[in-house]
Formats: C-alpha cells, sequence, structure tokens
C-alpha cells in the first residue's frame, strides 16, 4: 500500500493538469469560479459561525442539538436549499458515570482566555523522550472537558448543563440538484454536534458555518451545476459517527435509483466523493516546551487536505485531495493548502471505502490535533472570544479551497436555472 502511494504522489502533479472534468464544456468557467469565490465573505462566515454559538456546545441528546438540527434546517432552507430532509436513527449507548464538578466554585473567567497555563503537562509520543519531547516535537495532553465548572464563563455554563439522555437523534440535508447529471453528487459535510461545556466553535461549528455557507452560494437562483450537491451535517460525530454511519446503512443501496421510474428524480444521486469539513480555525503551532500554545496563528499556517492512506481507495482519494489543493493554489485569498495522508476520527471515515473520501481541517488530525497543538479541542475554551480574525479567515480559506474546488467539479455557472 505505501509502495502505491508514494508511486501515486510521484504522478501527482500530472494528474492535477489532467483531473477528470465533468461533462460540460463550460465545466471550467472559471469566471464563474471566481465570481463564486468572491461572494464568500469573512462577515457571511462569522455570522453563520456566531448563530450556532447560541446553542451551546451542541452535545447529542440534549434539547440544545434539537434546537440546533432545527435552527440548521431553517437556515438552509431561507437560503435556498429548500428540498431538507432528515436521517433519523436510535442512539442507546450503555450509561456513562455522572459527570464530574470539579470538587469547587466555577473559575474565574478570562477575556481573551489564557493560553499561557500548560493544560496538564507533556507526554513523550507513545510515552517516549526526556522532559515530554520526541522526535516528534513536544507533545501536549488531550482529553474531552466533562466538567461543568470548570467552564469560567456562567452563561456558557447555563447552556450546557443538560445531560444527553438516549433516544432518537435526527440531522438534517439538502441537495442542489444538478441540472445534467443529477443521478450523480458530491457530498459535503461537517459535524454540528460537539461537547466540553463550550460552543462548539472550532469543533464542528466552523465546518457546519462553511457547509452552510456554501449550501448559501450555491443555491443562489443564478446558479447552475451539473452534477449534483449535498450539503450533509452530520449529528453524533463526537459518541463515534454515529450519524454519518446510519447515513451509509440507510442510504447507500439507494443509490443512482430513479424514483418514480422515468420522473428523472434520484433521492440519492451515485456517490462520486465525499469532502468533510472538520475544525478549520486553530494552527497555532507545536506545543512549547512548558506546553503552552501560541495566542497567535503561525505564519505557516495551512488548510490541510488528508485521504487516509490505509482506505481501499486510497489513490482515488488522493488524487480528489489533489484537485483540492490545485483549487486552493489558484483561489484562496491567505493561506495555502496541503495534502497528508493521515485523515481518520471524522466522518468521511464511514465513506472512504465505497467513495473517494477527503476531510479539510486546521491540521493534520494524528500527527498535530492528537499531540495537543490544539488547547481549545473538547475543551472549555472552545468559545467564541478564543478566536482572533485571524483564527476565522482560515476557516474563510477552506470554504474558498472546497467552493473553488466544487465549482470545477460540477461544472458550476452562472445565468439562471
Amino acid at each position: 500500500m505505501l509502495r502505491s502511494i508514494t508511486l501515486a504522489l510521484v504522478t501527482a502533479i500530472a494528474f492535477i493538469g489532467a483531473a477528470p472534468k465533468p461533462a460540460t464544456a463550460q465545466a471550467d468557467d472559471a469566471g464563474a469560479t471566481q465570481t463564486l469565490v468572491d461572494r464568500l465573505t469573512l462577515e457571511n462566515f462569522k455570522t453563520a459561525l456566531k448563530g450556532l454559538t447560541q446553542f451551546g456546545d451542541r452535545r447529542q441528546g440534549t434539547q440544545r442539538n434539537r434546537d440546533a438540527v432545527d435552527w440548521i434546517e431553517a437556515q438552509l432552507r431561507a437560503v435556498g436549499c429548500t428540498n431538507t430532509e432528515r436521517i433519523t436513527y436510535i442512539f442507546d449507548p450503555a450509561p456513562r458515570p455522572p459527570r464530574s464538578t470539579g470538587g469547587g466554585a466555577p473559575r474565574a473567567a478570562a477575556d481573551p482566555p489564557d493560553l499561557t497555563t500548560p493544560t496538564g503537562g507533556l507526554v513523550g509520543r507513545n510515552g517516549s523522550g526526556p522532559g515530554g519531547s520526541s522526535i516528534f516535537g513536544y507533545r501536549a495532553r488531550t482529553g474531552v472537558n466533562r466538567d461543568l465548572d470548570a467552564q469560567p464563563d456562567e452563561r456558557i455554563r447555563e447552556l450546557n448543563r443538560e445531560e444527553p439522555v438516549n433516544g432518537e437523534r435526527s440531522e438534517v440535508y439538502c441537495t442542489k440538484v444538478g441540472t445534467t447529471r443529477p443521478d450523480e453528487m458530491y457530498i459535503v459535510g461537517a459535524h454540528m454536534d460537539g461537547h466540553g461545556v463550550n460552543e462548539a466553535v472550532n469543533d464542528d461549528g466552523s465546518g457546519t458555518a462553511l457547509v452552510m455557507e456554501l449550501a448559501r452560494i450555491l443555491n443562489a437562483p443564478d446558479v447552475r451545476t451539473d452534477v449534483s450537491i449535498r450539503f450533509a451535517l452530520w449529528n453524533n460525530e463526537e459518541t463515534g459517527l454515529n450519524g454519518s454511519t446510519a447515513y451509509v446503512e440507510q442510504r447507500r443501496a439507494l443509490q443512482g435509483i430513479e424514483q418514480p421510474a422515468g420522473s428523472g428524480q434520484y433521492p440519492e444521486p451515485r456517490w462520486l466523493g465525499m469532502i468533510q469539513h472538520d475544525m478549520m480555525l486553530w494552527d497555532h503551532g507545536a506545543p512549547a516546551a512548558d506546553g503552552t500554545v501560541s495566542r497567535d496563528q503561525r505564519p505557516e499556517a495551512d488548510v490541510n487536505i488528508e485521504f487516509q492512506s490505509e482506505s481501499e481507495l486510497a489513490e482515488e482519494s488522493m488524487k480528489l485531495a489533489f484537485v483540492f489543493k490545485a483549487a486552493a493554489d489558484a483561489y484562496n485569498t491567505d493561506y495555502p493548502a496541503s495534502v497528508g495522508p493521515h485523515m481518520t476520527n471524522t466522518d468521511s471515515s464511514p465513506f472512504m471505502n465505497i467513495v473517494p473520501s477527503i476531510s479539510l481541517r486546521e491540521n493534520e488530525r494524528g500527527a498535530q490535533t492528537g499531540a495537543g497543538w490544539n488547547p481549545t479541542w473538547h475543551t472549555p475554551l472552545d468559545v467564541w472570544t478564543t478566536f482572533t480574525d485571524d483564527d476565522f479567515r482560515l476557516g474563510l480559506n477552506a470554504a474558498q479551497t472546497t467552493l473553488a474546488a466544487l465549482s470545477r467539479l460540477t461544472g458550476a455557472r452562472l445565468g439562471g436555472r
């Protein structure tokens, strides 16, 4: 497998230049792509993201989660993606121990949040390395906060007080129907649930807002695509990819079936690719020797486009990733994109052996996020006041990457339906 990936990487640049085009002559309408990308603005992205924060961490199995699903559906319909539908499924895990209260009073608020204090010390990669170091650099501890009192903001504490209960779950999606190939589609996703007693701004409000913004732009009255695009906001990612897994289990066998026969309608177009967005804002660099992380977005920040090198469709997924990198090279305004083989633990995983699948995020899931590069991950720091416009702009550039790539892949053009 590694040898085949290495050989594929050698030919990646050649592939970019000869990437498959949609079936229409106008598929590479660079003017349309630039116009669509120009319709993405920082303020619109922030407005969508800020709207999600009213529901706290949107933890699955709570009223705040259900309210957020309803709100997302209303927003999609308001921007023209009116054919919304829902997946429902049952989530019934074994009971968990009660949440810790921390044994003390809530911590004092800090605005902006204090990132100068180490968050649990350092460990070497795989437990090795003197003083917490290894050949991979320093690694900070990670984990999920379940302590309500660890959140210093009283308003956010109260938003997140309700604990989840087992039962029925739902998630919403809508579809931009292609004009000439309605029976094929790209799936564009993000997970709307979070946890950690916070506002789930980065994980994964940032990805959810990105998908909602793409739905707004691509469902404008003057935009047409040859190929269909589905905008999916998964639930239950944080509990083990349950929402996206339910989608695959319920919808996979329906691909490409015309219903009713002769109607030209395809409730589940055939999957051409799955593009996930999970944590888009934070690329501040590696932890220092004392475990702290910089308050500032690093100059080398980039959008990571990941495929999974161990998947059955690794080569096809890698090629899709490089199509997205080429789009970023041409249309991103502030931050570049890079490609890596470490896609894992996100909602593209249930798709990756079925259809070419990639994940966009702020840094590599295995090598960086998992090594403590992001102190907001599942902690009380994942709140609005932690982030600056430099962070939000990284999310905007991820949106530019996906929008430009989708425009090319689906034959987007302007001029009415």
